[in-house]
């Protein structure tokens, strides 16, 4: 699982390895934490929650010294309120995220679900690369692209319909998570698209009904198809028909696409 990252312009920090850990994993219950990934903003673990059996990614965000100490307080705490109302919002209504186990918002961390699998970015690069080595020519035989495609769409689309932007909506930011009886090395033999697809880090979430929130979710996410994913690009065609069909209020959003992608496009021309 990916924290949010952001532009390098944070003073140096120390080693993450030699920052204390959260109380949380000092419990017994609990596996000795292992560092995943640092971002500007939080720190990930993987540990386990009340049973050893039990996985769990705890999201830690460390004071900043670089700022007033009410201030560094009162957004820490407000961000991961936020951030686990949402999941626990999403949750509810039945959208693809992981559950929310515990939280300690004056200490800083969330204990949230963790998630099997791999990011869609990295399985669906490896997808590209192995029909490319293998001389398969774009569009031809995509029936796996088009179904991962379609699943992408509709988990968006669940999310929006329950008033939530992501924020951050990448394909570093969708997981794909074997189905029951993958978990072992159980796959149909070359589905390396299939799984469910399930939505994570929701650092720069928020609750919104606004259509022009929602139009610029899906126009971050179709740029991150044209950049991290040219080959895919041309089918993410097949995303918007999978979200129109998952969400009442498709309509409106996607005329709206269209807005956000023409500012887009003048931007990009005036540099």
């Amino acid at each position: 699982m990916d924290v949010e990252t952001h532009p390098a312009t944070n003073p140096p920090q120390r080693d993450p390895s030699s920052r204390p850990i959260p109380i949380i994993l000092q419990y017994p219950s609990t596996t000795p934490p292992y560092l995943i990934t640092q971002g500007a903003e939080a720190l990930l673990y993987r540990s386990t929650y009340l049973l050893p059996s039990l996985q769990c990614a705890l999201k830690y965000r460390p004071s900043k010294p670089y700022r007033h100490p009410i201030l560094d307080a009162r957004l820490t705490k407000h961000r991961i309120l936020s951030e686990a109302r949402v999941l626990a919002k999403c949750r509810r209504e039945g959208v693809p995220v992981p559950a929310v186990y515990a939280l300690d918002e004056a200490a800083g961390w969330l204990m949230i679900e963790w998630i099997e699998g791999e990011v869609v970015r990295v399985k669906l690069n490896e997808w590209l690369k192995r029909r490319k080595e293998e001389g398969v020519m774009e569009g031809q035989d995509d029936g796996e692209l088009v179904g991962l495609m379609g699943r992408v769409g509709g988990a968006v689309g669940r999310m929006h319909a329950v008033g939530v932007v992501h924020g951050d909506l990448t394909t570093s930011n969708l997981m794909l998570r074997p189905r029951k009886g993958e978990e072992n090395g159980d796959a149909v033999e070359g589905k390396m698209l299939d799984g469910e697809v399930v939505l994570i880090d929701f650092g720069l979430s928020s609750q919104s009904t606004f259509d022009e929130d929602r139009a610029v979710d899906l126009y971050v996410l179709e740029r991150a198809f044209g950049s991290t994913h040219p080959r895919a690009e041309s089918l993410f065609k097949e995303v918007l028909s999978a979200y129109g069909k998952s969400f009442k209020g498709a309509s409106v959003v996607l005329k709206k696409l269209e807005d956000v992608r023409m500012r887009g496009r003048k931007r990009s021309m005036l540099g």
